[in-house]
């Protein structure tokens, strides 16, 4: 952290000698992007042009920047996609009842404005959807499954009721 500006100096000369510290200590030297250019700009860039950018460059996208109500629509409309790569019918009910029970939470908060209403998923449509996007079971005849062995507690049992 940087000391204070002492009183009865001006910012500007504060500020350069806080620059010229920092050139003697190297602090300017090693900077990713020394000695290229400034990224050319084709037009003026407002604010959300400059928001969505950088969105898109942080890989973060805009669903970030969506009111709760859209973004909760929005992640049940992909909820059929995610429920189908989901291993067990147990997981499926878990993230429909956690996805259900933000929704309920959404609509208990008290609102300044009016948002979107997100409904509910539908947890028979989902499971129904998951059902159907399943690979078959692979059925393995008796005959190559590994033969039964008997316990070693019970062998003595068996000899002794003969």
């Amino acid at each position: 952290m940087t000391e204070r500006k002492p009183p009865g100096m001006s910012f500007e000369t504060w500020i350069d000698h806080q620059i010229s510290q920092a050139q003697v200590r190297g602090a300017f030297e090693g900077l990713s992007g020394a000695g290229r250019p400034l990224p050319r700009r084709d037009r003026e860039q407002t604010s959300y042009d400059w928001a969505l950018e950088w969105a898109r460059r942080e890989n973060g996208g805009t669903d970030g920047m969506l009111p709760p109500g859209l973004a909760l629509r929005k992640e049940r409309e992909r909820l059929p996609e995610a429920v189908a790569h989901l291993p067990s019918e147990a997981a499926v009910r878990a993230l429909v009842e956690d996805f259900n029970a933000r929704v309920e939470q959404h609509w208990r908060r008290p609102q300044d404005r009016p948002d979107v209403v997100p409904g509910m998923a539908d947890l028979d449509a989902l499971l129904a959807h998951w059902h159907a996007t399943r690979p078959p079971e692979p059925v393995i005849p008796e005959t190559l499954l590994p033969a039964r062995r008997q316990r070693w507690w019970r062998r003595g049992r068996d000899r002794r009721s003969r």
